[in-house]
């Protein structure tokens, strides 16, 4: 199936995708806040620079994206039909990357926690996995 875009539109297209702020990543951040817990933005200083970060229970959380990371078995992780090689090169050093990451911040006594984009619409269930990540909120 070719590209319905030409490579100009599909460039500024790509382009304007998000890094940060993106729409998984605020329904976590926002049930995160809802369940008492705090947590630091844009620690650039980390690998990866996570998106959430719980500096007092060495914790991250990455919210990745199903396609940019290439989510095992779900379908919003299918590989594009055109351009194949330069996708393929790019999402397998996304993968590399994303794990590379995690065995740094472990290294350096950080947990991970990954959520993926696909899993934010089960509210309980992420609920359920951030809470035994983070464990008991910590009273200030």
């Amino acid at each position: 199936m070719a590209d319905f875009l030409s490579k100009e539109a599909r460039s500024i297209l790509m382009g304007k995708v998000r890094r940060s702020g993106t729409s998984p990543e605020l329904a976590v951040r926002r049930l995160t806040r809802r369940l008492g817990y705090g947590y630091r933005l844009g620690r650039r200083d980390l690998p990866g620079r996570p998106d959430l970060v719980f500096t007092g229970k060495r914790a991250v959380i990455f919210v990745h994206g199903c396609f940019w990371h290439q989510h095992e078995g779900c379908r919003k992780a299918s590989m594009p039909s055109s351009n194949v090689e330069f996708w393929f090169v790019k999402l397998e050093a996304n993968k590399l990357r994303d794990r590379s990451v995690v065995k740094e911040l472990g290294e350096s006594g950080w947990r991970s926690l990954v959520i993926w984009e696909c899993e934010v619409r089960e509210e309980t269930e992420v609920e359920a996995r951030l809470r035994e990540f983070l464990g008991p909120r910590i009273r200030r």
